[in-house]
């Protein structure tokens, strides 16, 4: 699935099931919620922190999905195509940081 691909489908799903796109400032804070989510895993599962003793286990890949989900979101209703978007940020950040990380002597230990 192309990320075109997904839009579509988020948008043909919003349509059909959802009655309408959430507004921005409401998308921006389930984007911040679903981003906490994946911390909260990320921290337990791959961090230091403890987990709560009625903590129900997240599932990373869920998670990672839902932040998707809203970003999607964000970008149809702001009128983005996310593949040309990513394809312009893969060429700033080559032209930008083609040498900086092989020079980062603090990555190479």
């Amino acid at each position: 699935m192309t990320l075109k691909d997904a839009q579509i489908q988020v948008d043909a799903w919003i349509k059909q099931y959802g009655v309408r796109y959430f507004n921005e400032l409401t998308n921006m804070a389930l984007l911040c919620e679903e981003v906490g989510e994946v911390a909260r895993i990320i921290a337990r599962e791959f961090g230091e922190q403890s987990k709560k003793a009625d903590e129900n286990r997240g599932k990373l890949s869920d998670e990672l999905a839902d932040v998707l989900w809203v970003l999607i979101c964000l970008a149809n209703q702001t009128g983005i195509d996310l593949e040309q978007a990513f394809a312009e940020n893969i060429k700033k950040k080559t032209l930008r940081d083609k040498s900086r990380h092989q020079e980062n002597e603090k990555l190479h230990v």
